[in-house]
């Protein structure tokens, strides 16, 4: 059997990780002092968010190699193979942890296949990978197979995303703090992408939320392969109604899309903030 797993940056809901046959390792983070473990049976993060919104500081930390030893290794031990999608290495050292534990455990199981992939992804567009994942290997095609398609195909996953609060990005080091300060005044909100190596870039800035949402569509517009009949993610940071409304806005476009709609986690959300909206679609590049 082919074990499929990801961790919880890909803010898949445990219903939809049930239906796609897709593991979710488990993460921290830190919020005011306080330790947290985001697992898939969390459930709504609006506690989280509105800890945020009151001046609460979250920090999370990566996956090791002795967390992934210890969640591969039962699988391994009766007789499973692994494919497992790493959040981007652009973002995190995730990946380098995970190629250090299945470099030893290939030593200690050498008859089984555990392979893993940067996915160069983040959020639902990590979700959005290890769906495609799960929709290859329902077809027939075998593990090897499936990392070619998932290499051939990464880079096609767009990731395009706005923020309503300048501030979180300055805490990562995304923004300057002068052009957050200077940001919020005016109202300007970013549309930032995940590009080719999967870090977070700055692409346009608007003014106003409705035209920052209304780009998100547009860059669907000018990105998007074959769109219509695709499976749209969207990610939101506690703000529902919007993701709601950049739903509708493509699905006036291309009736036959479905979506996926979801929370963007504790993990992602310390640091793209509430009100955050993201969609992932396949394009003809990033």
């Amino acid at each position: 059997m082919i074990r499929l797993i990801t961790d919880m940056c890909c803010d898949l809901t445990k219903e939809m990780c049930d239906e796609y046959g897709i593991l979710a390792i488990p993460m921290s983070y830190t919020i005011d002092g306080k330790d947290f473990l985001h697992t898939l049976d969390d459930g709504n993060p609006h506690e989280f968010y509105q800890a945020l919104r009151n001046g609460s500081i979250s920090k999370t930390s990566q996956i090791n190699s002795v967390d992934f030893i210890e969640f591969f290794t039962p699988y391994l031990e009766q007789g499973d193979d692994i494919l497992y999608l790493a959040f981007s290495s652009g973002l995190s050292g995730t990946y380098q942890s995970a190629c250090i534990a299945a470099e030893e455990l290939r030593k200690k199981f050498p008859e089984r296949t555990l392979e893993i992939v940067d996915s160069l992804a983040a959020s639902m567009g990590l979700g959005l990978m290890a769906y495609y994942a799960s929709c290859r290997l329902k077809e027939g095609m075998d593990l090897a197979e499936t990392v070619q398609w998932l290499e051939n195909n990464k880079l096609k996953i767009n990731h395009w995303f706005t923020v309503d609060d300048l501030h979180f990005l300055r805490r990562g080091g995304r923004v300057t703090g002068a052009a957050a300060f200077v940001g919020s005044l005016l109202s300007i909100k970013p549309v930032l992408h995940t590009d080719d190596n999967g870090k977070l870039i700055p692409m346009e800035k608007t003014r106003g939320r409705a035209k920052a949402l209304r780009g998100l569509v547009d860059k669907i517009d000018q990105q998007g392969e074959n769109v219509n009949g695709q499976t749209i993610f969207i990610s939101h940071g506690d703000c529902l109604e919007d993701a709601e409304h950049v739903r509708v806005l493509i699905a006036e476009k291309y009736p036959d899309c479905k979506f996926k709609i979801n929370y963007i986690g504790p993990v992602i959300g310390s640091h793209s903030g509430p009100g955050t909206v993201a969609v992932f679609f396949v394009g003809t590049r990033r």
